[in-house]
């Protein structure tokens, strides 16, 4: 395989084909999930803003800012846009989109022009949500739930009809994906041969494709509830308020996976890279996945257990604990791979080392909330708030950004500034856990969510909240800041800086338009003994496939995986 320097003057993705119009109109996984990228971090930065407002808002008592109804419709469009827009197809369109291919050793996924379709679908959507803000922006929860939503005044419709086409978005990505991993993996790549980042997102796009039709048929039913007045939902008509929840927890329960999953699929990656140590337990982390997304299925009820009856809340709140099984195998083999490791602390290495602190917050704060008992009592108050941040803020966002810092120079070609990037990682955590232990402290004291005023007695804790809040905000723009730096003056990245092997590596940084000059062979993603780091060059040279071996030894059977080489 040619090295990045034999072909230091060829075109690459970026440059192959110049003009905005070769840009909108590509089929080019890569360019589509550069420009997901773009799009997505504009909507958080968006809805980032939004949250910035809120929690200025919650400084003091009474009135900060803004009025009661302002103040309903910030924090509205900020859970709507960040959860719709932002973490749901954040790393499947992103990140996924641009190395799901290259890791397959492949040109393209089955269906460029599915995915180039996606993405225009996702700016439609967006354009709906955004519209919404100038048109009277929904003051409804980010949750649209009934009879308010029927009744209120606010641009429901407008931001339900951008949340539907949004599902179609995810569903496109989600087929695509699916048949890519189907039938383009390459000779030598069985399912047991399979980064773990792909199963991730092959466990994720099985769930964008059967669950997101429900949350569009919910958003349709909710539009003619409201200009028809077709009694589904409202009791005067005969329709059940509480059926409105059930559909709607029956996917956005299975959307917290499909959040949460492609991270588990990073994090899987960065930990064994950096490391340096093969992943232990591979199968059982691939299967895990697998296991995430069937019982994200049957989990929904344990949003509702204030709603229904004693014997259905038994069943949600059993099911809830068993739900976290597959993640607790995760985290185990995670801790384990990082054992004895030849541990690097470089950016993406630390947002691993984050995440499984704040997700593990995140998951065993989940166990207080499945308990019936405890639940009565945090239920609908910042203990809430702060949990489900905890496992999407601190587990998804969080690995979004060791991800992107981890690709960053496979996708451009540059490096960013290591010393900026780690100092932005400290702040954004720090920030994190002042804004949301401060939370779960007032939850258990009683704290309702969304509430514009309280009493003093919760003063001081919404201070440290938004404090910690202007800290993450602070660490944001300083990632913004250095990673817009290194691609004007950041050093040129060699092939595979990180001596990662799996397949993306093995081509040139950024990659050419067709991927590779020839397929590459297919070698098991966590053996390190493959790529030896050259001091001459300062990369990592590939040296071929190791010695053909017993299988079953090969893809960590039984326990037994390859020794690393470091």
């Amino acid at each position: 395989m040619s090295s990045a320097t034999d072909h230091a003057e060829e075109s690459n993705y970026l440059n192959a084909k110049p003009g905005l119009m070769s840009w909108l109109t590509t089929l080019d996984h890569k360019r589509i999930g550069v420009m997901y990228l773009i799009s997505i971090l504009t909507a958080f930065f968006i809805a980032g803003m939004l949250a910035m407002l809120v929690r200025t808002e919650l400084l003091t008592p009474g009135r900060t800012i803004v009025d009661p109804d302002t103040y309903n419709q910030f924090f509205t469009l900020h859970g709507a846009i960040m959860v719709f827009m932002f973490i749901i197809p954040g790393i499947p369109a992103a990140l996924g989109n641009f190395v799901l291919p290259l890791m397959l050793g492949a040109k393209d996924v089955a269906f460029p022009r599915l995915n180039l379709m996606s993405w225009y679908l996702w700016v439609f959507g967006g354009v709906f949500a955004v519209v919404s803000m100038v048109t009277g922006a929904v003051d409804t929860g980010w949750t649209f739930y009934t009879p308010y939503s029927t009744d209120t005044s606010t641009s429901v419709i407008n931001m339900t009809l951008g949340v539907f086409i949004l599902g179609f978005a995810s569903i496109f990505t989600g087929i695509n994906f699916v048949v890519t991993i189907h039938k383009l993996r390459p000779a030598g790549m069985t399912w047991w041969r399979m980064p773990l980042m792909l199963w991730g997102l092959y466990a994720t796009a099985i769930i964008q494709v059967l669950a997101t039709p429900v949350i569009g048929i919910t958003m349709l039913l909710l539009i003619a509830e409201r200009t028809l007045g077709v009694g589904i939902f409202d009791p005067a008509l005969g329709g059940d308020p509480l059926l409105y929840q059930h559909f709607f927890w029956f996917y956005s329960h299975p959307a917290v996976y499909i959040m949460i999953l492609p991270a588990m699929g990073v994090i899987s990656e960065l930990i064994s890279v950096h490391s340096r140590k093969t992943i232990f337990g591979y199968q059982a982390i691939a299967l895990s996945s697998v296991a995430i997304a069937a019982f994200s299925f049957i989990v929904w009820g344990h949003h509702m257990f204030t709603a229904m009856s004693p014997m259905a809340n038994m069943v949600f709140s059993a099911l809830t604990f068993s739900v976290s099984i597959p993640s607790a195998v995760k985290t185990f083999n995670w801790l384990a791979t990082l054992y004895r490791g030849h541990i690097r602390l470089n950016t993406p290495m630390l947002y691993a080392l984050s995440f499984l602190f704040l997700f593990g917050i995140g998951g065993l704060t989940g166990l207080f909330l499945g308990t019936l008992a405890v639940d009565v009592h945090l239920h609908d108050t910042y203990f809430v708030v702060a949990h489900f941040h905890y496992v999407m803020f601190g587990g998804t966002v969080i690995a979004f950004l060791g991800g992107l810092h981890h690709w960053w120079p496979k996708m451009f070609g540059r490096m960013y500034n290591e010393g900026l990037a780690k100092l932005a990682c400290f702040l954004i955590f720090i920030g994190f856990n002042i804004t949301f232990m401060s939370q779960f402290i007032m939850g258990s004291l009683g704290m309702p969510r969304r509430y514009y005023d309280y009493i003093d007695a919760y003063g001081s804790y919404h201070v440290w909240s938004s404090i910690g809040a202007y800290i993450m905000a602070v660490g944001f723009f300083l990632t913004a800041g250095y990673l817009i730096h290194s691609l004007i003056a950041g050093k040129k990245a060699v092939e595979n800086p990180w001596g990662a092997a799996t397949l993306e590596w093995r081509t040139a940084s950024p990659p050419i338009e067709h991927n590779f000059h020839e397929t590459p062979d297919a070698n098991y993603p966590y053996d390190y003994s493959v790529n030896r780091f050259n001091p001459d060059t300062g990369n990592y040279d590939h040296i071929g496939a190791p010695a053909q071996e017993d299988d079953d030894r090969a893809v960590g059977f039984h326990g037994h995986g390859l020794e690393s080489t470091t």
